[in-house]
């Protein structure tokens, strides 16, 4: 694509959206050598971010801030601060004043609501109008036009800023947040009839700070500040965006990314059945209306090379109990190999298995669940075997990879450390460990002194 469309592209740019720091290495090691330079990455947050975040919201709340009402929210907020003027302005201009009356002011202002522009904008749009009609008045009583010079002392004029500040008030994105998260009349005024009120409840803070340059913001957060600024000011549209591991977005971040790509094209790749978010999509057509494509076209990828068949075989497993309309997998790959070995004590058995796997060329990952990764760091240390981390792959064979982290990633031996751990870790447990399961792209080695999880089965 990037070799075929490269004109068009090259316009307003390229961005690719990987899930974490670590696919985007990859990423950023293999775009050079297929002569692709130019090309923007980032991870969601990272492309979206305004503030730094310091908070952590509870998941309930998380989930709440990520859910497309939020956007209606944020909407009525912000453009129920636009009043109807009930006074005439006056605007002096050296001895003479210049008057609106409130009717006239009225319908101006009415008639930029209509227009729908974004907030700033029509702010903007309010005081040239007014400029235009103070103009007027003065080419009548002049007979000739004033110039640029006059026109933007009146635009600055008192009366003319002091009027739209009372009727079409200047704002931030963290101003408007801000006052919803931190008062709870003003967010019970935004959000009736679209949120409950424990709902509300759970978005204001408990103990908010006095100023909006005080606030500590959540990851979360970082959406809702996004779908302000764009209603507040259009946002610039990139010529394509490349959106990997897609089934995590929520319909807020599908926002965030659609007011990036208004004359743009978007591809997203994705699996459902590895969907670990707590939004994470079910149906593609539901990610593609939120993101502003409704009619793009879905092609579903069933047969693949990467992963061989009896990793393949594995994984299908789960998907029975994932609850996605995700068919099987088909692999065109006979070869590779799995493993599966049940023991007491995992140490001793994780330490055989790196040994048997350095015994052949390429990558080697431990993938486990994120509480188990000091223990298993500390173990190969203490065995003498030098492991990698995800942000230094230099230091060796072996990767030592925390489950949260596995997706987008792939190694040629992948073990995996106790799965039921793995599941048991988080609500979207299975999911994971499908994730976990699929990275490996010769040698699939699954450990375990628990039960396997009974949709995977005993062998």
């Amino acid at each position: 694509m990037l070799f075929m469309h490269r004109e068009r592209l090259r316009r307003n740019g390229v961005t690719i959206v990987g899930p974490n720091q670590a696919f985007l290495g990859y990423i950023a090691a293999v775009l050079p050598a297929l002569g692709e330079l130019d090309v923007k990455q980032s991870t969601l947050d990272g492309l979206i971010a305004q503030v730094p975040t310091q908070r952590t919201d509870s998941v309930e709340t998380e989930i709440l801030k990520h859910d497309p009402r939020l956007a209606a929210v944020l909407h009525q907020a912000l453009w129920a601060k636009v009043g109807r003027p009930d006074t005439s302005i006056q605007v002096p201009d050296g001895s003479f004043r210049w008057r609106i009356d409130p009717g006239v002011l009225r319908r101006l202002v009415d008639d930029v609501r209509r227009e729908e522009p974004p907030y700033l904008l029509g702010r903007e749009r309010v005081r040239a109008r007014v400029v235009s009609l103070i103009q007027r008045q003065a080419e009548a009583r002049a007979g000739d036009s004033p110039g640029e010079a006059w026109q933007r002392k009146m635009g600055k004029s008192k009366p003319v800023t002091d009027f739209l500040d009372s009727c079409w008030p200047a704002t931030t994105a963290e101003a408007l947040v801000f006052e919803l998260l931190s008062n709870s009349e003003a967010l019970a005024r935004a959000a009736e009839g679209v949120l409950s009120s424990d709902e509300q409840t759970a978005l204001v803070w408990v103990k908010p700070p006095r100023t909006v340059r005080k606030a500590q913001w959540s990851t979360a957060d970082l959406v809702l500040l996004d779908e302000a600024s764009g209603l507040l000011e259009r946002q610039p549209s990139v010529s394509h965006i490349v959106i990997d591991e897609a089934q995590d977005l929520s319909p807020m971040q599908c926002r965030a990314i659609a007011r990036r790509t208004s004359h743009g094209s978007i591809t997203l790749l994705g699996d459902l059945a590895q969907g670990t978010t707590p939004w994470a999509a079910s149906d593609w057509r539901d990610s593609l209306g939120h993101l502003g494509k409704p009619d793009a076209a879905v092609v579903p990828l069933t047969t693949g090379f990467r992963v061989p068949e009896a990793v393949v075989a594995l994984a299908n497993r789960l998907l029975p109990a994932l609850e996605v309309n995700v068919p099987p997998a088909v692999s065109l790959r006979r070869d590779g190999n799995l493993t599966v070995r049940l023991a007491a004590d995992l140490i001793p058995l994780v330490l055989d298995e790196i040994e048997q796997a350095r015994a052949y060329a390429g990558s080697i990952a431990v993938i486990a669940a994120d509480h188990q990764i000091d223990l298993l760091r500390a173990a190969l240390h203490t065995a003498g075997i030098e492991s990698a981390e995800l942000d230094t792959p230099e230091g060796g064979q072996v990767t030592i990879v925390p489950a949260t982290l596995a997706k987008g990633l792939e190694y040629d031996h992948v073990i995996v450390v106790e799965p039921r751990a793995i599941v048991e870790a988080e609500p979207r447990g299975l999911h994971r460990l499908y994730v976990v399961l699929t990275r490996a792209v010769s040698r699939l080695s699954v450990l375990h002194s628990q039960p396997l999880p009974a949709s995977l089965g005993t062998n």
